[in-house]
Parts: structure tokens; sequence; C-alpha cells
């Protein structure tokens, strides 16, 4: 019995032929360079760089124009105690893209995604305390549609804001990627983790899962003892269907963000909180908190 050559080699030496390049899952990249050329980035945050299209690990490249999602949608305004919806009748769509911003004035809302009669799987309660410093953005994973995301702008009427609401066009980070590039944490129910950032870091991505089970959560950006910029409240009824992905914004120093599982013992998740755009054009004599920097000891003028 005679074989081919070349299925004979490829049985002995299976997926190495192939070269390990194709296996590699690419994460999200972390330098303001690369991120801010992103269409998502300045939405969610500063940028999101080179995403993945799926979960699945395939990577879609973006273009190199520097546009923002508010460049490229028109925001609708939500006045305060006022609802906006948007329906997507469509069941392909897997995942959308919510941002939130104000004019400087606090930004507190509420957002729901909503999948048929009195059925609602995620809850998020958003308060920011400059909504143009530090803008909103999250994904939300809309499986099974249709979907309807409502926000609820349930700040008073001097506080109007700005809104978009657009479809995921396989341009996001994915959060499997996103996990797959960071260090997740499991977090105990009623327990909390603290994770400190340095001033170069300019926002800070978030991702929340379970193995299933339901996700209760709090999330708290400090800068400063007892000093909250920003909270972020959230159910998802399957932390594994639903994943929560958000950027936060981290302008200054001394932030600290803070996430705080609210459920029971019973219902762990995983965090994974990593610096998303890191400033690379930071001042060499920039003031350093603490007087030292690299061993070194930074004279005072007094």
């Amino acid at each position: 019995m005679k074989f081919d050559s070349k299925l004979l080699a490829l049985c002995v030496f299976g997926p190495n032929l192939l070269g390990a390049s194709a296996f590699l899952v690419k994460g999200p990249q972390k330098t303001v360079s690369q991120l801010k050329s992103s269409p998502v980035g300045q939405g969610v945050g500063q940028g999101i760089g080179q995403g993945a299209g799926s979960a699945t690990g395939s990577i879609t490249k973006k273009s190199n124009e520097a546009t923002t999602i508010w460049d490229e949608a028109t925001p609708v305004t939500v006045q305060g105690g006022s609802l906006k919806t948007w329906s997507f009748p469509n069941p392909v769509m897997e995942r959308c893209h919510v941002a939130l911003r104000t004019e400087g004035r606090p930004l507190d809302a509420d957002l729901e995604l909503w999948q048929g009669p009195d059925n609602t799987p995620m809850k998020m309660r958003v308060y920011v305390e400059d909504g143009g410093l530090r803008p909103f953005g999250a994904i939300i994973e809309t499986p099974r549609g249709p979907n309807t995301v409502a926000v609820r702008n349930i700040g008073q009427l001097e506080f109007p804001m700005e809104t978009i609401v657009s479809v995921d066009d396989g341009s996001f980070t994915s959060t499997a990627n996103f996990q797959a590039d960071s260090k997740p944490m499991t977090i105990q129910g009623g327990a909390l983790r603290t994770y400190p950032f340095s001033p170069v870091v300019e926002s800070v991505a978030v991702c929340l899962t379970t193995d299933g089970r339901p996700l209760n959560t709090r999330i708290e950006l400090l800068q400063g003892p007892n000093n909250i910029k920003q909270v972020m409240e959230v159910y998802t009824e399957d932390g594994l269907d639903r994943p929560f992905f958000a950027v936060i914004e981290t302008p200054g120093s001394g932030n600290v963000v803070r996430v705080v599982n609210t459920a029971t013992v019973e219902f762990p998740l995983t965090a994974s909180v990593e610096p998303y755009v890191v400033s690379d054009d930071a001042a060499s004599m920039a003031p350093i908190i603490g007087g030292d920097k690299e061993g070194s000891i930074i004279d005072r003028v007094w």
C-alpha cells in the first residue's frame, strides 16, 4: 500500500506544518498611538485598537482614519425624566454599543435590555459625576433577538444627555478575546477587589462574567479617599451568555477601580480589569506623587 508523501507528512507532524501563528488569538492593543485610530475607541473610552469581530477569534482590521462613534452616528438627546428605546428586530445582531455623555453635567441613567414581553435579562444603573470628562460606553450582548435597548434619563430636567446606540458591525473587541489577553480574577459573593492605576493610564477596560449564573455587581471609580467619580450597578440573568464589558475613563491621578460582588456567596464572578489606553507621551518632568522616580529624589522648589 502506498501513501502520498504530503499526507504522510501531515499525519506525522500534525498542525506544526501550519505554524504557530495559525492558532494565535490577537488581543487588544494598549497604546494611545494604536488605539486612537479606532472608530469604537473614543466612544467607549479612548479606543479599542485592533479588535476581534467575533468570539471565535477572527480579527478585523480597522481603517487608520481618526474617527469616533460620536462622529459616525447622530446622538439622540434624552431629556431629564424621559425614556428612549432602540429596537433591533433582526435576530442576527449579537451585540450593540451604548455610549452616553453630557456637556459636563452629572449623568444619571437606567439602561435595560428587553427581550420579549416582561422579560428584562439585563439592567444597568449608571451615575457619572462629569459626563463630559468621563463619557460612558459599554457593549451589551443581544443574543437571540429581537431585542430592545431602553435608556432612561433619571436625572432632573436640567441634566439632559446625549445617547448613541449602534449595532456591532464586527469591529468591536469581543469579551472572549479580551479575557484571553488579560488576567481574570474570581470574586466571591459579598467580596470586593480594588485595582489601582498609574496616572499614565487614560482608560480602563472592565469585563465581568460568570459560569452561567446571574451576575450582580457594583463597579466604582474612585479618585482619592471616598471620592466616587463613577458608579455602575449591573444585573444580568446569565453572566456567561451576556457578559458585561465597558471602558472607564480615568483622567488624572489616584484612580482606583473597585468591583463589588453584591450577590450571595453562591454566585461568584470572574473580573478582568486591565489598562486599556496608556499614554505614550507622558512628560518626563511631570510631578510624581510621592517625590521619587526611578530611585532618584526630585528637587523641590519651596
